[in-house]
């Protein structure tokens, strides 16, 4: 059927992919680092304390002290292109664009820029009619994949025409990122010019009180390392990073195993982090600076943090497939 002359152009119907990470400051200044943090720490998925009992925390201690040491962190890690994280965001979505060249492929960031609402708008203008979002985190967890998912239909609920949307499961046992994370490490580890004594997974923490209100984090972590170690053929150590606050956080501490390890034998140390899809604050200053520092300290002799998955051939190669395989009955398969 004929269009009348004055409708406005529609663009061709696409499908699209939304990647979504967790986010950076614009800049590491104490300015752009407190509006980054004002908006993390706000998200009651992240602090699940009541508002009345945070909100002068977070306004009247936190957002100030906070800010300049986090800014002293990111300079450390900031590189001539910006901040790694949104660096290696960019660099997956273009390398996925590539290898997926009828699909529309886009990253946003939950806290701070690309937004996800904004990202949303202009894939829907482009044409986007049906959207995969795929929050990268293997593991699930209310304060990281479900807060995802919250932006994407907080944004729906201010759109008059929705596209169709799916949502990526966690993959944390999935054999595509397991075969992925096991080459990838063996090449990394293969390439240091030391055998470390042991291979420590380092996870992002939680609060106990995650675990206890039914969150499938701790649980989901601890199966990504039993099924590495397998197909490494090798022993892992897991411990729990990031500590925040006074509440009670999953063990073992990842700050303490770093301390505690040359005592017990432990002087050449690997450490991986495979609850990130990409190198950020937390792998690259928390790890790469402070964490060696605590183990070399302690009596360690050599340190070696390795690489996230970032957006290298294995990573990649394991996106471009999960998201097939979640397009099924919107794109024909081969």
């Amino acid at each position: 059927m004929s269009q009348p002359a004055d409708h406005p152009r529609l663009p061709e119907a696409k499908i699209g992919v939304l990647l979504i990470n967790l986010g950076t400051p614009d800049a590491p200044e104490v300015r752009a680092v407190r509006r980054y943090l004002a908006e993390f720490l706000s998200d009651p998925r992240v602090i699940e304390i009541p508002p009345f009992a945070w909100k002068p925390i977070l306004h009247g201690i936190v957002l100030r002290t906070r800010p300049r040491k986090s800014a002293e962190a990111y300079n450390q890690i900031w590189t001539n292109e910006g901040s790694p994280l949104r660096v290696i965001a960019h660099r997956q979505a273009e390398a996925l664009r590539a290898r997926l060249p009828e699909l529309s492929v886009q990253y946003a960031m939950r806290y701070g820029h690309p937004g996800i609402a904004a990202t949303l708008d202009n894939m829907t203008r482009e044409g986007c009619t049906r959207i995969l979002v795929a929050p990268l985190y293997p593991q699930y967890s209310a304060a990281t994949t479900a807060t995802a998912n919250d932006a994407v239909f907080g944004a729906l609920a201010s759109m008059r025409c929705h596209p169709a949307i799916r949502t990526h499961p966690p993959y944390y046992d999935d054999r595509l990122y397991i075969d992925a994370l096991a080459t990838n490490l063996s090449r990394q580890i293969a390439a240091l010019d030391f055998e470390p004594d042991r291979l420590l997974l380092s996870f992002h923490g939680m609060p106990v009180r995650t675990l206890q209100l039914g969150d499938p984090y701790h649980c989901q972590c601890q199966k990504t390392a039993r099924l590495l170690g397998e197909a490494l053929g090798r022993d892992v150590d897991i411990t729990f990073q990031s500590r925040f606050g006074r509440a009670k956080w999953l063990e073992p501490a990842t700050d303490a195993a770093l301390n505690a390890y040359p005592r017990n034998g432990v002087k050449r140390l690997a450490v991986a982090t495979p609850g990130f899809s990409a190198d950020c604050i937390e792998t690259l200053e928390e790890l790469g600076i402070r964490g060696r520092d605590t183990f070399m300290r302690s009596g360690g002799e050599q340190f070696a943090l390795l690489d996230c998955l970032n957006d290298s051939p294995e990573s990649i190669a394991m996106l471009e497939r999960l998201i097939e395989r979640e397009l099924a009955g919107w794109v024909a398969s081969e």
